[in-house]
């Protein structure tokens, strides 16, 4: 009896024996729920630890996950009372294996958590749901993944698919466009090296230094180390419930279980959907905004020009033409000053014959000195004052908190848009096209809840920016809104609060 509980704990065939066969200096394991992510995370510390001072940490986010029922406590205690030599430590969330290794739990709960380990040297890390960490506290405790007793420093980690999660880009070589991960990439490594915020790829460790030797070579002169020691391998692989044979067997309503969720939580944790977003706040749905790409049927209409200004700081001068409803071509600029705002909008509006009174901008802040009445730089343009009275409109009786509100529900509901592949695929800054950071920014444009009457408004930008955005300000979604205002019923962009 004894041996038949053994031998139910060996890996499945699968996701199972694909993320522990794996090379690759870190290994992501991102499938559906129930496809034994926890039950590999752990297995995974078994191959080392007869191996004189080996020693491991897996983190969750907080503690009471790990000691939450069916958590990593409980799971850890029924895998391990199978092996020789494990001693449990609840109190402090450690296994001891012999005299030769150990295995703690922890948690990192708040950035600055991660000073706790600070001069620690841990040759294997463990993060369970990885899409609940930050990227700054994952790639921190990377600096940490040392060793010192023959084993080579890895990393493992599992998760849900989150597609607004940092872990969704860092893995999306191997998802495909539908969402799924793509078959022939599932295990497959890659190679990169890290430069501040800015990540090189390659599908080899030569090609990855080649690429980075700009900032590589002075450290590599310095310390005389060879170039391949500065890259690390990554590889993804998925899963799905299916693999668990040992979960259906025992716990077959399970899968009724994730059928049963609402489409978005189904699509995510059911069928291991990296793409999905589905969430009723968004202003823009995310599957209606992703046909924007390809919705090449969209008719030609009314040209406009759209500005969201930015002459200094992070912020980015973001000018778009627009014929009709199709996004046809845009300019975006890191930092402008005064003239080259103006030379830029004309610019555009010269390739296209867009007259002035079919240009508008953001007039709260810097952009206000574009149609300014003394100097008046483009005479009849629009003004588009993100506080401004809410426009009447036919058969619509909603009430709006302002303009900016108004127009980006109504462009949210409007699925008859089209964004150029031309537009699509321009560079929006070194990291991401235009298209990625549509995307990303998307998921910030949110309808805030309401409290009895209120007017319907957006979540403020405060709360889009730290929330969704990392700090960065929705910039392309700003500018694309805007052209909404050409399409009311009456428009005028009045600094005037509606309430």
């Amino acid at each position: 009896m004894e041996q038949d509980k053994i031998i139910n704990f060996q890996p499945q065939k699968g996701y199972q024996l694909s993320a522990l066969s794996s090379s690759a200096d870190i290994v992501i394991g991102g499938g559906a729920a129930g496809v034994g992510k926890t039950f590999t995370l752990l297995y995974e510390y078994l191959r080392n630890k007869d191996v004189n001072n080996f020693g491991a940490v897996i983190f969750r986010r907080t503690s009471p996950q790990i000691r939450a029922q069916g958590g990593l406590w409980d799971a850890s205690t029924e895998l391990y009372s199978y092996v020789l030599d494990a001693e449990p430590k609840q109190t402090t969330l450690e296994w001891n294996f012999g005299d030769t290794s150990k295995l703690k739990f922890s948690h990192l709960e708040y950035e600055k958590n991660i000073y706790d380990w600070q001069g620690s040297e841990i040759p294997f890390i463990g993060f369970d749901e990885l899409t609940h960490f930050s990227q700054k506290m994952f790639f921190y405790m990377l600096t940490r993944n040392r060793s010192t007793c023959g084993v080579k420093p890895y990393i493992r980690a599992t998760c849900n698919p989150d597609p607004d999660s940092w872990v969704s880009e860092l893995i999306e070589w191997w998802i495909g466009e539908d969402g799924f991960p793509i078959p022939e990439r599932e295990g497959v490594l890659r190679y990169f090296a890290k430069d501040g915020d800015t990540f090189i790829w390659g599908d080899t460790e030569q090609e990855c230094v080649d690429k980075a030797w700009y900032f590589l070579k002075p450290l590599v002169e310095r310390s005389n180390i060879d170039p391949k020691h500065f890259v690390k391998s990554l590889t993804f692989i998925g899963g799905d419930i299916y693999d668990n044979k040992a979960l259906l067997d025992t716990n077959p309503d399970y899968l009724a279980n994730l059928a049963s969720q609402d489409e978005q939580t189904r699509l995510q944790l059911l069928e291991g959907n990296w793409k999905v977003a589905l969430n009723p706040q968004d202003v823009y749905p995310y599957l209606a905004f992703k046909d924007f790409f390809t919705n090449k049927w969209v008719p030609t209409g009314l040209k406009c020009i759209s500005v969201d200004v930015a002459m200094s700081g992070a912020d980015k001068l973001i000018i778009m033409y627009f014929d009709g409803k199709r996004l046809e071509d845009i300019a975006v600029i890191p930092k402008s000053s005064g003239k080259d705002v103006l030379d830029q909008i004309q610019l555009m509006q010269n390739k296209y014959s867009v007259p002035n009174s079919k240009v508008t901008y953001d007039a709260n802040g810097v952009g206000a000195f574009i149609g300014g009445q003394d100097n008046a730089f483009i005479p009849g343009s629009e003004a588009f004052f993100n506080n401004g009275r809410m426009n009447f409109q036919a058969n619509d009786p909603r009430k709006f908190k302002n303009l900016k509100a108004q127009c980006y529900f109504l462009d949210g509901e409007d699925e008859e848009q089209y964004i150029s592949e031309k537009v699509a695929n321009t560079m929006y800054d070194n990291k991401m096209t235009v298209r990625q950071r549509f995307l990303f920014e998307r998921k910030a444009i949110k309808k805030k809840a309401l409290i009895d009457e209120e007017p319907l408004q957006t979540i403020k930008k405060d709360e889009m920016k730290e929330k969704w955005l990392s700090g960065d300000s929705p910039d392309l979604m700003d500018a694309y809104m805007q052209k909404r205002l050409f399409y009311l019923d009456r428009y005028e962009s009045l600094d005037v609060d509606w309430n």
